[in-house]
């Protein structure tokens, strides 16, 4: 869709505003093409003597009258056009959010967040002045200047119009050449702006790894970089939108001293009056707001085409997981993975190669192995962060495809490596899942994944904000109130993705106590690198190089003498030697 498709489908759903507004508009235009008429009908009848007393005073307050008449109609119009384009902005950043939300980590590995926060910002603003400001400018600027171009031509004087209209088409060549640089300075604007969005973002998220690395000089040297980069090219597009002034400045004066040179001649003829040639000098003036107004609407129609065209094809992204599943709640069962395989964008190697396995309801599974085994790969395909590129996985029977996002998403309770909170107080994050949850059952949770402790000797307890991301909180801290979040939103199927590594192995091992009595009933898939936190599962898988290369119990694989039974040894002699 271009961007006129996109502004007349609003436009024709908010027919009624801006119909409005071009009534408004259509009476300034028809009031400011009466008004140098009336001046000039008067200039007359003083040349002529036959104006004065009352009936001069009743003339100049009717001209008072109507400029305020116009004042009043200007300020109405700008208040429809901007409550009107303001709507547009809002749906855009609706369905750009929305489209956003659907999105998969693929299309996230491929887009930088500082870009998409200026698409937000920037590029929906341009393209809601195009929509606003210059589709009311533009229906203004023609419709006063057809007007006032048709009465200098049949109410004053064809000739002197022909004459004052030379310059004109010279105005629109330069115009022309003037869009497209505008276009184009103005692409590279909005690019470069995301790129400073980029960095910036990046910078505050990291802050503490930039000063650790004392990082800040060359952070500060690239911002002063991109900053200078962005105002370039925003003064560049300035520059050029700044050329359409003189180009109508030329215009006018051209026109200006065509229209007196002319018309002085044809009043020594005689055939012209002084009030006509002064009527048509004031239209002359009055074509000075549609020239500058194609000037502003050229501009802002070309702004927005360029955050268009790269908002567009953001909008237009397909998900990197598709939602056109049918089944709307998730009935606990078996969960069968068979024979899958998957590989990320870009990468050589398969994360996953012909995976197999099969967790009964209420089931505890683990899954170890060397790091970039595929253990984290496979829990983004049961969340179905990603699909398989062959095998099926099915949960009761139904392929998760063919179950809606929501409701696998609310059937699942997952605690990444690198847990997330939001700027909230620490009850607020653990009720994340659900909101409407006690302060008892909050603190129920929060013991159970042995933070509820840590929490009472924050400031303000559970009331306490964590700063943004949980900055205020440790490593530890943040994986177990994360714990205590998928614990209380009670989904039927928890995974834990190497949730256990910020935490010692005394907090551990009460975390793993309480989960063996908060799991009853519930299939956990447990990830890690420590053994102890899957020991008691009821089978492990262990993965290398994404294949599954031993699966068993814990007895059975330690008796298989394998890369389990080694690890397991090596772990219990590292804990020993700890503990001495």
């Amino acid at each position: 869709m271009s961007l006129y498709r996109l502004i007349g489908s609003f436009l024709g759903r908010h027919w009624s505003a801006y119909a409005s507004s071009g009534a408004m508009l259509a009476g300034i235009a028809l009031l400011t093409v009466w008004i140098p008429r009336q001046v000039g009908h008067m200039v007359d009848e003083l040349v002529a003597n036959r104006l004065g007393g009352w009936t001069m005073v009743q003339q100049l307050l009717l001209l008072v009258a109507a400029g305020a008449v116009v004042y009043f109609l200007r300020v109405g119009w700008r208040l429809q056009l901007y409550a009107a384009a303001y709507r547009l902005g809002v749906e855009l950043r609706q369905r750009l959010y929305t489209r956003l939300s659907l999105q998969g980590p693929a299309f996230f590995q491929t887009s930088r967040t500082g870009n998409l926060m200026a698409l937000a910002t920037n590029d929906i603003d341009a393209v809601e002045m195009a929509a606003g400001e210059a589709m009311l400018a533009g229906f203004d600027g023609t419709l006063t200047l057809v007007l006032v171009v048709a009465t200098m031509a049949l109410g004053v004087d064809p000739r002197l119009a022909a004459f004052a209209l030379l310059p004109f088409p010279l105005m629109a060549l330069s115009f022309w050449w003037i869009s497209r640089h505008v276009h184009e300075a103005s692409h590279r604007s909005l690019e470069r702006f995301g790129h400073l969005n980029d960095h910036v973002q990046e910078t505050l998220s990291g802050v503490r790894t930039v000063r650790a690395l004392g990082l800040q000089a060359r952070s500060t040297a690239t911002f002063s970089q991109l900053a200078s980069g962005a105002a370039e090219a925003s003064l560049a597009a300035q520059r050029w939108e700044a050329a359409y002034e003189p180009a109508v400045g030329f215009t006018l004066s051209a026109a200006t001293v065509l229209t007196l040179g002319v018309g002085s001649w044809l009043v020594w003829q005689q055939e012209l009056t002084v009030g006509q040639l002064t009527s048509f000098s004031m239209y002359l003036g009055q074509l000075i707001w549609p020239m500058f107004a194609a000037g502003w609407v050229l501009s802002l129609f070309q702004r927005g085409n360029a955050a268009w065209a790269r908002l567009r094809p953001v909008l237009d992204a397909p998900l990197s997981v598709d939602d056109h599943g049918t089944q709307q709640h998730v009935v606990p069962g078996p969960l069968q993975v068979e024979h899958v395989a998957f590989h990320y964008p870009g990468q050589p190697k398969p994360a996953l190669k012909d995976v197999s396995l099969r967790i009964e309801p209420g089931q505890t599974v683990g899954l170890v192995g060397p790091t970039g085994a595929g253990k984290s790969t496979l829990l983004r395909l049961l969340l179905r962060h990603h699909a398989p590129e062959a095998g099926r996985i099915a949960w009761n029977g139904v392929e998760l495809p063919g179950y809606t996002l929501g409701a696998l998403r609310d059937a699942i309770a997952w605690v990444p490596q690198e847990a997330f909170l939001f700027s909230a107080t620490v009850a607020d994050n653990i009720a994340l899942a659900r909101p409407d949850a006690t302060r008892e059952q909050v603190i129920e949770a929060a013991q159970l994944a042995a933070v509820h402790e840590d929490i009472l000797r924050l400031p303000h307890g559970y009331d306490t904000p964590v700063g943004e991301r949980g900055v205020t909180l440790s490593g530890g801290q943040r994986q177990r109130v994360a714990i205590a979040r998928a614990l209380l939103a009670d989904a039927p199927l928890l995974l834990l993705d190497d949730a256990l590594s910020a935490v010692d192995t005394e907090t551990e091992a009460r975390i793993l106590g309480h989960l063996r009595q908060a799991r009853v009933g519930r299939t956990v898939v447990i990830a890690g690198h420590r053994l102890s936190a899957v020991a008691d599962a009821d089978q492990t898988l262990v993965l290398h190089g994404g294949r599954v290369v031993e699966h068993g119990t814990h007895a059975q694989l330690l008796a298989h003498d394998g890369w389990y039974a080694r690890q397991w040894r090596y772990q219990q002699l590292q804990a020993s030697l700890d503990a001495s």
